[in-house]
Formats: structure tokens, C-alpha cells, sequence
């Protein structure tokens, strides 16, 4: 077995497979000595985990792909063999926001199509009184969050690069940003959204569940060079994340308390608790929501990394002109995702379902026709 692994993570719920499979054991028990070091970028964990600093990370799903293909940075090959987390966003706006969209809204205030329409609308009525554009926070360019907002924003005919501003800023600081007026607007993972409620300050306009059936978000990422020599102990860290996977959708209690610790997530266990419980309060006024696809840790096959969730994030990359569109590059992006490795660790495979994407607008999303998804968009900066 290897020698004593670092492993990078920021504060997110969605680290929670990793940071239970070492507080609990279950690393250990694999013959794994890792120490987990939590850190606030996702700038930051890339490049430590490329330049060997980490081991391995709690990384965003789409980094991995980008870090494969040497797009935004330095081209280094990576491996995703456990998907720590399917959906878990949300978008979360400011009260006056919040009353702006709600009084142009027609129809279900929970239907993305329904609040991207009440959006331009609101967007349009800005233009013409003179308004600055509305800012909405994001947590990098190479992220499912920056795709996620795109995606229903353009549905209802809202152009991302024209018509508002899009920023990134590290998860732990949404709500700050929030606050003092910076943005409008946001989408992170939990559990920003739920302090932001808490606070007075947000409401939760959307999960991402209502604009993707399912969204693979965090990755356990290694380097490929690294996988290739540490085969063994690569497996051995998938099963005790797989076990604490299974942990944490049985004791929801008890991994909030895990998770709530100053040196993991540091916020209230409640609020951590309410996220993998899937009920989420939404609003200042108390009023709260459930959905069993908040947040999936392990249940539903989420824990197996899907190749069509690589390709779905690949296809959004080239949508919105970040990589030209290629079957070479289709393929590597592919081919981050490792659902091999995660088979033969674990000795189990994914139940029916498992490659679903689900999204709310366009054509099913097939990896064998990414220029028919493309095509099938007015809004977008792709070229062939």
C-alpha cells in the first residue's frame, strides 16, 4: 500500500463521502493514512492535486475534464473513479430579486422554464430603465454551477455573456457577496444557500434537480499518473468512500455531525442535516421545500461515475465557446470519468437509470449526437 495520502476539500456537504470515509474510519480500515486538508478555491485544489501537492481531491466534475484537456490551465490528465455527488446546487437570489421575479412570473414558480422567462422579462425592463446588468455569482468558469446557470438563463431567452454579468467567487464567500450587494444573485452547493435563507438575505429560487434530473457535481479526482501506480490503494479509497457513502444516507444525524466540525464544513449540523435530508427551508418566512434529488451521496447509483455526465459537461464546454467541438476531445472527456475502476473496487455496477440527465429544455441528451444537442439552442458561442 502507499504511503500517507493529503487530500484536498473544500467546505461543501458534497465532500461528505470523503471527509465520513476518514472521520469514521472506514480509510483506515482500507490500510489508508490520509489527512485531509480543506482549502477555499477550487483554483486552489486544482492546482495542488496537478502539481502533486494533494494526492487526491474533492473536485468539481467539470475541472477534471478540463484539467484532461488542457483548457484553462495546464494540461494534466485526471481520473474520476467515484462521483462524491449527483445535483446539490441550488440558485439563490436576493429579496429584491426575488419580488421582481415573482411579479413578472407566469405560471409555477418552481417550473425553470416559467422563472427563465419572468427573467428576461426582468432583464429587459432593466435595460430600458437604464439599470446596471443583474451579477450573478458562480464558483468557476470550468464548473457545473457557471453551465447550470447558463443553461436556464438561455432557456428563456436570456444570453449569459450580454444581457448579465457572471462572476466566480469561491463557495464561502456567496453569502457575504450576497450581503453587502455585490451580486444579485448566486449558485453554489450547499450549504451557502441555506445559511444565505437563514440569514434573511436569499431566497432559494431553484434547485438545480429542477433543471437537471441529474448533474454529476463533485468528483474524487486523482492524477491519471498517480492512479497508474497506485492501483491498489486507489481502489481501497473508492470502497471507503463507497462505505461512507452508505453510512451517510443511513445516519443523516450523525454525519451532519461529522460534517458540522470547525475544521470540516464549520456551519450548524441542522443546517447540514436538512441538506441530505432533502428539505431545504427556501425563503426568510420559514416556508420550506422537499426533494428527494436534492442531493445524491450514494443512493440511486450516484456514487458511479457516468461517461454521459462527462459528455453532458463536455457538450457545455463547447456551447458556450470554452473548446472547439471534437470527437478527440469528446473522448478524453469521456474517458475522465471511470466507471471500470469504480466496478471492479466496489464489485458492484449501477442500477437502470443511472446515466439519466434529464434536463428541463431541449432534446434528451445523447453522447452520439453532441452537435444535434448544440444545434437544438438559439443561444450559445459554439462553432464546429
Amino acid at each position: 500500500m502507499t504511503g500517507p495520502l493529503r487530500i484536498g476539500f473544500i467546505p461543501l456537504v458534497d465532500a461528505a463521502a470523503l471527509i465520513v470515509a476518514v472521520d469514521k474510519g472506514f480509510t483506515a480500515a482500507e490500510g489508508l493514512d490520509v489527512t485531509l486538508v480543506r482549502e477555499v478555491s477550487w483554483s486552489n485544489v486544482r492546482d495542488k492535486l496537478n502539481i502533486g501537492l494533494f494526492d487526491a481531491a474533492h473536485l468539481l466534475a467539470p475541472v477534471a475534464i478540463a484539467s484532461s484537456l488542457g483548457i484553462g490551465h495546464v494540461k494534466v490528465p485526471i481520473v474520476a473513479p467515484f462521483n462524491l455527488g449527483v445535483n446539490g446546487n441550488a440558485i439563490t437570489v436576493t429579496p429584491a430579486l426575488h419580488a421582481a421575479l415573482m411579479a413578472e412570473l407566469e405560471g409555477d414558480r418552481f417550473d425553470p422554464m416559467a422563472t427563465a422567462l419572468a427573467l428576461a422579462r426582468v432583464v429587459a425592463a432593466r435595460r430600458k430603465a437604464g439599470a446596471e446588468p443583474l451579477t450573478f455569482g458562480m464558483t468557476f468558469p470550468f464548473s457545473t454551477h457557471n453551465y447550470q446557470l447558463r443553461f436556464w438563463m438561455a432557456a428563456g431567452g436570456v444570453d449569459p455573456d450580454e444581457d448579465v454579468r457572471l462572476v466566480v467567487l469561491p463557495p464561502p464567500y456567496m453569502v457575504d457577496s450576497l450581503a453587502n450587494g455585490h451580486v444579485d444573485a448566486f449558485c453554489v452547493g450547499a450549504p451557502w444557500n441555506s445559511i444565505a435563507v437563514d440569514l434573511g438575505i436569499g431566497h432559494i429560487l431553484h434547485f438545480v434537480s429542477d433543471i437537471l434530473v441529474r448533474a454529476a457535481e463533485k468528483v474524487l479526482a486523482v492524477r491519471q499518473s498517480w492512479a497508474d501506480k497506485n492501483p491498489d490503494a486507489l481502489a481501497a479509497l473508492v470502497r471507503a468512500c463507497g462505505r461512507a457513502a452508505d453510512f451517510i444516507e443511513q445516519s443523516h444525524v450523525e454525519a451532519a455531525q461529522i460534517l458540522a466540525k470547525p475544521e470540516r464544513i464549520d456551519v450548524d449540523a441542522e443546517v447540514i442535516k436538512r441538506t441530505l435530508d432533502g428539505r431545504l427551508k427556501i425563503s426568510p418566512d420559514g416556508t420550506f421545500r422537499e426533494s428527494p434529488r436534492y442531493l445524491l451521496v450514494g443512493r440511486e447509483g450516484a456514487a458511479r461515475p457516468e461517461p454521459i455526465q462527462a459528455a453532458w459537461l463536455y457538450a457545455q464546454m463547447v456551447r458556450w465557446g470554452q473548446i472547439p467541438l471534437s470527437e478527440e476531445a469528446l473522448n478524453t472527456a469521456m474517458g475522465v470519468f471511470r466507471p471500470d475502476i469504480y466496478d471492479a473496487a466496489t464489485g458492484t455496477a449501477a442500477p437502470a437509470g443511472g446515466a439519466e440527465i434529464g434536463a428541463f429544455a431541449g432534446p434528451a441528451f445523447s453522447a452520439d449526437d453532441v452537435i444535434g444537442h448544440l444545434r437544438a439552442f438559439k443561444i450559445g458561442r459554439w462553432r464546429a
